[in-house]
């Protein structure tokens, strides 16, 4: 195993009240989680790390101080602009602190309700998440934004009639979200650097612009698929008012990006004059000019589709070659090896779990996080067993089981066999598909083990404590036992529908809708007439043949733990002696041949 974890980022010393950070990730942003004494907590992201003695709530938060250093900015949220206290330097910092309105219903025209009838105001990571991804796509000098510092979460928990919140609009966005922490009754405070310059609504803007040389003609209208909020095209003619010039031309530049703002307004729009009078250009020429207010913030439909088709197809290639030469781990990743099967290892930040991850690559990590699996729609697979397949937020097939490990066998239901030996642990299962698929019996694809973050309410006493005690000495960077009987474990498996190196090189082609193929086990084939009970009891005996092959036996053999493959033309596919091709998909049951 590898050597303890890196410390977690530790506070200065002149910030002793924050201690040492926990490292999050959480809707694909980083942050560094500080608990606070009074049991509120901070996310600090990348941007905010160097302002830390600022965001520390105490200076900005306190309430005299804030009370007399704020300044309502316009709109209809809670947004202010407030200066921290002067640190020992005597510096301070000018920041924008707004509260969320997540679960509030969103107040904006007839208009753009009716065309956004979907509108929802984004979570406090959500929301941080989407400008993230809109700043690193924007071209240099295109878009600017106030840069998100820090979301504050203060310990004090509110009725719902106090917080404006309705309770089932709360109920989707946590069911969107359900593994990334969002409790209905907090306050989220996110914390923006303060940007210098003025709205494009002021008067003197307007005044600016008309003494700022003309830019160049202007030939870009918006896309055809832009919302039309505005005229399609822009100008810096007279006849055109100067914020609305300067709206429809954001609109442009976000939708080119692949963002819009459902509630687009012009006060959101900052330009900054100079001293001699005019206005802040950029590289074209134009007024530059930095945009604030992302609670609206969303994905065009176009980018939205593009996103996924990305994503599915990088995790595509990632699989086929996950066992490549590893990239360089960050720090909260750690390769790990556990019977012989080597993982990414690192902490679920939104759910306190542990998850490990088949492969050398990191990069596949974050595609197994819960969030991105847990509660999308699914199938269940079993009558009698909690297994499910799903299609993951980045359009992947999976299948995900509850393990049985420290399940007492039903001395009713159960072979001697399996009496003897219990249920396999998700490492000892994963380690077996491997031990097969290299002795040439086919298997569906071992991809991430997940150990849920809350604690099991099974007394331990009724527990099977075998695979506890052969796995005692198998530790986690952190000294932590893998196997704990405290908590429950997921296995996740590929769905099978083809070979990894295949569908890697398939690429998705946004309008494939089927897969490459199928499997069905040999229960579904008998029950459909795929083959008949001749060749289903031969398609038993084959199994038990391939297993003893491979050094292994199943103690419980059931004609659902393998997989026969449906071509795309529907037929099945065939060994070279007439028989279908068999595939091992439960692995709970295995045992090697003289263990």
């Amino acid at each position: 195993m590898d050597a303890a974890a890196p410390a977690a980022p530790a506070a200065p010393a002149c910030l002793p009240e924050l201690g040492r950070a926990d490292r999050k990730t959480l809707l694909n942003v980083e942050y560094d989680h500080y608990k606070l004494p009074d049991g509120a907590d901070l996310y600090v992201t990348r941007y905010g790390r160097p302002f830390l003695r600022h965001l520390v709530p105490a200076r900005w938060y306190e309430k005299e101080w804030f009370r007399k250093s704020r300044e309502k900015l316009c709109g209809t949220s809670r947004v202010y602009k407030v200066r921290t206290k002067p640190d020992a330097a005597g510096e301070s910092k000018a920041l924008v602190v707004k509260w969320c309105r997540v679960g509030e219903t969103v107040p904006v025209d007839t208009f753009t309700l009716n065309k956004f009838i979907e509108a929802e105001f984004n979570s406090p990571y959500e929301e941080f998440s989407l400008l993230m991804e809109m700043r690193a796509r924007t071209r240099p000098g295109v878009i600017r934004t106030h840069k998100p510092l820090a979301i504050y979460v203060p310990a004090k928990r509110l009725e719902l009639w106090q917080t404006g919140r309705s309770q089932s609009k709360m109920a989707q966005k946590k069911a969107k979200f359900r593994d990334v922490e969002l409790d209905v009754n907090r306050q989220y405070i996110l914390i923006y650097e303060w940007i210098k310059g003025i709205a494009s609504t002021d008067p003197a803007a307007a005044e600016a612009a008309a003494r700022t040389p003309p830019p160049p003609p202007e030939r870009d209208a918006l896309p055809p698929d832009a919302p039309r909020l505005q005229p399609p095209s822009f100008s810096f003619a007279p006849s055109v008012p100067f914020p609305t010039a300067m709206l429809r031309r954001s609109i442009r530049d976000m939708w080119q990006t692949g963002f819009r703002v459902l509630d687009v307004k012009p006060e959101h729009v900052i330009v900054r004059p100079l001293p001699d009078g005019t206005l802040l250009r950029g590289r074209d020429g134009l007024p530059a000019y930095a945009l604030v207010d992302f609670e609206l913030l969303a994905r065009t439909p176009g980018h939205e589709d593009a996103v996924k088709r990305s994503r599915r197809q990088d995790y595509l290639e990632r699989q086929r070659d996950r066992f490549a030469s590893a990239p360089a781990f960050p720090e909260h990743l750690h390769p790990v090896r556990i019977f012989g099967v080597d993982y990414v290892h690192g902490d679920c930040g939104s759910t306190n779990g542990k998850l490990w991850v088949v492969g050398h690559d990191p990069h596949l990590f974050d595609y197994f996080l819960p969030e991105r699996w847990r509660r999308t729609p699914r199938e269940s697979l079993s009558d009698t067993q909690q297994v499910y397949r799903t299609t993951t937020k980045d359009e992947i097939h999976l299948v995900w089981k509850v393990s049985h490990v420290g399940d007492r066998p039903d001395p009713e239901d159960s072979t001697p066999a399996h009496l003897a030996y219990g249920y396999n642990s998700p490492f000892e299962e994963f380690a077996y598909a491997f031990r097969l698929a290299d002795a040439g019996v086919p298997t569906t694809y071992p991809r991430a083990i997940y150990m849920l973050g809350n604690q099991s309410t099974l007394p331990p006493e009724i527990l099977d404590p075998r695979r506890y005690l052969t796995h005692a000495g198998i530790l986690m960077p952190d000294g932590e036992p893998v196997l704990q009987r405290s908590r429950n474990y997921i296995v996740i498996w590929g769905y099978w529908n083809g070979l990894d190196e295949v569908l890697a090189s398939a690429g998705t082609g946004g309008e494939k809708k089927t897969p490459f193929c199928t499997g069905v086990n040999a229960r579904q084939a008998l029950d459909r007439g795929l083959v008949d009970a001749p060749m289903h009891a031969r398609l038993m005996d084959k199994m038990a043949r391939l297993l003893a092959s491979a050094g292994f036996e199943s103690t419980m053999p059931r004609d659902t733990h393998f997989l026969l493959t449906l071509l795309p033309d529907g037929s099945l596919q065939l060994d070279p002696d007439g028989t279908p091709v068999l595939r091992v998909c439960n692995f709970e049951f295995l045992h090697p041949l003289g263990e």
